[in-house]
């Protein structure tokens, strides 16, 4: 390596932990900054409606663009750094099950809502991991995270904590089998196809046909390419998105859903999933809501399914995965959530006795 190469490394060292510094001091004081605004410099009324979402659209549209810039720029360096195919090979062959369960771990793992999960989710399809390993990581990861796992056991008890992160992990593992069997990801939009197909090695490839190891800079050429190219197709989409969730936050009237949803009919669990998919929660903020269904009567069956669609499905992140999944790979996603919860709703609307 010449010193000009060194030098080189060394600026981008430098720069590249200056930014990495800023950006934890953002993400971290996303919250308060967005509380500040709206309530203090505003003057906004916290108990108001308009006030509250004003600061979710705040706080998530910057959370999520922040995540969106540094995962997809990460990833990208990944790729162009080891072997991915290496990795991909071995997740795709026999142990592509074992590729579902880690998929599935991974989202529960991570404590994103079902929008800031979808950045995950393209660096992860843009590295050829196998669509139904992406697939198991974008149901599961909204669906549990440890805080919620915190208040679920303190608030409803270590049974329905458990029962919740097994039909959790289970959906989002028997999701990835789905869409695999389907080859769902054929049904990516054409840029996604072509960012899937692009492989950054193989652009560096000597006289022989060998390929070369890739720089320190010509890693982050393909790193900043590929994020800004991402980030110009969806950038918007989010702002939109986050702006009707935020418009929807916080309208969930326990009340009347305990009172039309609560009779235990057959009907209800699958048009209690209908109602809860366009709202927008994290699973954080839905535990509450579940027990205050249970007490008001809702039974489990219907609860687990409304609160579950509730998280892990929204209309920001239907608007925001529009832009890199066709129609058809919408549907099947939606179709796919909406069965799942209707049958866990049915199942434990059978068990309830035996597990609260």
């Amino acid at each position: 390596m010449d010193d000009g190469a060194k030098n080189w490394n060394f600026r981008y060292l430098a720069v590249i932990t200056f930014l990495a510094v800023l950006w934890w001091l953002a993400y971290g004081n996303i919250l308060p900054a967005s509380n500040w605004l709206v309530f203090d410099l505003w003057g906004m009324d916290s108990d108001s409606h308009l006030a509250m979402s004003l600061q979710f659209f705040i706080y998530d549209t910057v959370k999520i663009l922040l995540l969106l810039v540094a995962l997809i720029y990460g990833i990208a360096w990944i790729r162009a750094s080891l072997n991915v195919e290496r990795v991909r090979d071995y997740l795709a062959g026999k142990r592509r099950g074992l590729g579902y369960f880690l998929g599935a771990v991974f989202g529960a793992i991570t404590p994103f809502c079902s929008c800031s999960s979808i950045p995950l989710f393209l660096g992860f399809t843009t590295a050829r991991i196998p669509i139904g390993i992406t697939m198991a990581f974008l149901m599961t990861s909204p669906l549990i995270n440890e805080i919620a796992v915190v208040l679920l056991w303190g608030l409803l008890g270590w049974k329905f904590t458990v029962i919740y992160m097994l039909v959790g992990m289970t959906a989002g593992i028997f999701g990835g089998f789905i869409m695999d069997t389907l080859k769902a990801d054929r049904w990516l939009q054409p840029f996604m196809i072509e960012a899937m197909k692009k492989a950054p090695a193989h652009e560096f490839v000597n006289e022989a046909g060998e390929i070369q190891k890739l720089s320190v800079r010509q890693r982050h050429t393909f790193a900043y390419e590929e994020m800004v190219s991402i980030f110009k197709r969806v950038w918007k989409w989010v702002i939109i998105g986050v702006g009707i969730g935020a418009l929807l936050h916080g309208l969930v009237p326990d009340n009347w859903f305990a009172e039309n949803f609560g009779a235990g009919e057959w009907w209800t669990v699958p048009a209690s999933v209908m109602v809860a998919i366009p709202l927008y929660s994290n699973v954080t903020g839905i535990v509450p809501i579940m027990e205050s269904l249970l007490l008001k009567g809702l039974p489990i069956g219907t609860t687990m399914a409304f609160c579950m669609s509730a998280v892990a499905a929204s209309i920001p992140e239907v608007m925001m995965l529009r832009q890199v999944m066709t129609l058809k790979l919408q549907a099947t996603f939606i179709g796919y959530l909406w069965i799942i919860f209707t049958l866990v709703g049915w199942l434990f609307n059978i068990l309830g006795p035996y597990v609260v």
